[in-house]
This record gives C-alpha cells, structure tokens and sequence, in this order.
C-alpha cells in the first residue's frame, strides 16, 4: 500500500452540510445554495455497486453548476468498483469524493459497509487507497469514533493513523460511537453519548490531518467554539430542518453583510422551480424541503400549513407557490422577516 503525505489537497472546509438520505437531493442543495454559496454540500450516500450496473447514471449523479462545492458520497466495500466509481464523479464534474463508514443503518451494515466497516481498517484503507488511485480529486472520509464496544481512543487513533497513510484527505468525525444492534438509525443519531473530546485529542494527536466534527451542532455558538480546535464542522439535521441556520453561518463566520432574507430565498428559488417543473419534476419534490425555512419565526405555522396542504402533493403547481409568498409579504413579512 503507498503512502501518502498528510493533506496531499489542501481541502479545507470550514462548514459543510451533511450528506442525509431523502433529504440532500439536488433540489434542497440549491434551495442552501439560495442562502450560503460556501458551505460544502453532498449528495445522499450512493451506493458504488448500484450507480455502475444501472443504466440511468444521470439520476445518481446530475447536479446543477450552481452546487459547487459538492461531495459525493460512495458506499461500499469494494476495491474495484469504487474504483469505477471514483472516476464518474470525477468526470462528472464533483469537486470531491466522500467515502461512507458512518452510517448505522442496518440494510446498510448487512452489505458490509457503512459504520460496520469501521471494524476493519485494512478494508478501508484499501478502499481509499482505489478511490484515490482513479481520480485526482480530493478523497475524504465520514465515519464515527467507534462501533458497539470497539470505542476506545486507542482504536480510533489507530483507524485514522492507517486510513491517513493510504490517502484520506479529511476525516469528518461523528462524535458518537454507532451501536449496530438494538438501536436503529435515528436512535443512533441521540442515544449514543456525543464525546467532542475525543475528537479534540483526535486532532491534538494529528495535528497534520484536516479533521472535521459532526454530531448535535444547533447552533452558531457551538459552530465557533469547535472550530477554536478543530478543521471543521459539519451540520445535518439542524440545517435540514431550519435552513435558514445557515444565513448565521454565513454572516458570522464566512463574514458575508449581504444575507438574502427568507422571502429572498424563495423569490430566488422560482427561476429554479419554473424550470424543473417544465422538465417534468413534481413541484412536491422540491417544496418538501422548504418546511423548514420560516422554523422558529412568528407566523411560520402558516408556512408549514399551507405548505402541507397546497404544494407537498403531488398536483402542487407554481401558481399556488406565487400565491404563499404574497400571503407571506402582505400579511406577515414584517413578523417573519428578521
């Protein structure tokens, strides 16, 4: 196996959004797009094997221009096929590669990947290694401290240490570690005790390594302190269900005086839907992921609520889209509006 330098990419990202299955579709990457353009985004996890036996290829991997920086991200434990699918995404345009040993899911797991890989760090390094070794693009890693009693600091620090030494260029660490039997994906999610100290003393033990922490960031305070130590922070269901979290980030740590309002994103986002919607796509399909963008503000009940039953249906039109938002400038813009 080679050896590689540490940070052979400079890859550095202060704050990316997590990759989340049914939630980070191309269609809630631009609605973010509409409010942070520096945030690092990923696709949902795609699984090697399937993207390269299926003969529809743009649907795993088309995205628009706007999205950049984008990460796909691959699941599986095979060399070769990742192989293969380290050099689509490279052709198709991604600006980096995100490989999968985080995720707790058991349909996952039983195919040998996702956070079970974790218990074999030969495996992984070597998958890096061909990912790497078929694309020029950065390859990064997602995965957690630790995996049912394998959860020592020592195991972990051994995990990086090899996985580094065959390419990885970032680590992005869930500060959890994934219970594989008798808690399911979401419980893994909460359950499981958040230990950010074992990520700190991660990096104080690499200080060469881009490491990067995931898991319970809510708010722009917590972003500010972890990034005092750490290379970077990842957000996922905080961002996916309040997106406008995001207009904070961009203001207090991307610096960014011009933050589009809430009206703003969505006024934004109608040049966006007019043109999926002629190309065929549900308007359901983009709106669902707007639920969230009003949270916290007075009047957002009635956001949610016409939203629910006027556009997350299959026969939504952008008639009824044009229709909220002037019920939003007139009636309560000076209440949602920050």
């Amino acid at each position: 196996m080679k050896s590689y330098p540490p940070n052979s990419i400079n890859n550095l990202h202060k704050i990316s959004v997590a990759p989340m299955m049914d939630c980070t579709d191309k269609h809630f990457r631009m609605i973010i797009r509409k409010i942070s353009s520096k945030a690092l985004l990923y696709t949902e996890m795609i699984v090697a094997q399937s993207l390269i036996y299926t003969e529809k290829k743009e649907q795993f991997l088309d995205f628009n221009s706007e999205e950049h920086p984008l990460s796909i991200q691959f699941g599986g434990d095979n060399p070769k096929m990742l192989e293969e699918a380290a050099k689509m995404a490279q052709d198709w345009g991604y600006d980096e590669i995100n490989f999968n040993v985080g995720c707790p899911s058991p349909r996952v797991c039983s195919g040998n990947f996702g956070a079970s890989l974790m218990k074999d760090p030969s495996k992984v390094a070597k998958c890096i290694e061909s990912l790497k070794n078929n694309c020029s693009i950065p390859v990064t890693i997602k995965h957690r401290i630790g995996v049912d009693d394998e959860d020592s600091f020592d195991k972990l620090d051994s995990f990086v240490k090899e996985v580094a030494n065959a390419g990885a260029d970032r680590f992005t660490v869930h500060a959890r570690k994934a219970i594989l039997k008798g808690l399911n994906p979401k419980q893994n999610r909460t359950i499981p005790p958040l230990k950010y100290d074992m990520v700190r003393k991660l990096k104080k033990n690499n200080p060469n390594l881009l490491i990067e922490i995931n898991g319970g960031f809510t708010n722009i305070d917590q972003c500010i302190k972890a990034l005092n130590d750490l290379d970077g922070v990842m957000i996922g269901r905080a961002i996916y269900h309040s997106p406008y979290f995001l207009a904070d980030i961009e203001r207090d740590i991307f610096n960014n005086k011009n933050v589009p309002t809430r009206s703003d994103v969505m006024e934004k986002l109608i040049p966006y839907i007019q043109e999926e919607t002629t190309k065929g796509v549900q308007l359901n399909h983009i709106m669902r992921h707007t639920v969230g963008l009003f949270h916290g503000q007075n009047g957002s009940r009635i956001w949610k609520q016409y939203l629910s039953k006027n556009m997350c249906i299959r026969d939504a039109d952008l008639q009824k889209v044009n229709h909220i938002m002037d019920q939003v400038k007139k009636t309560y813009s000076s209440s949602l509006e920050r």
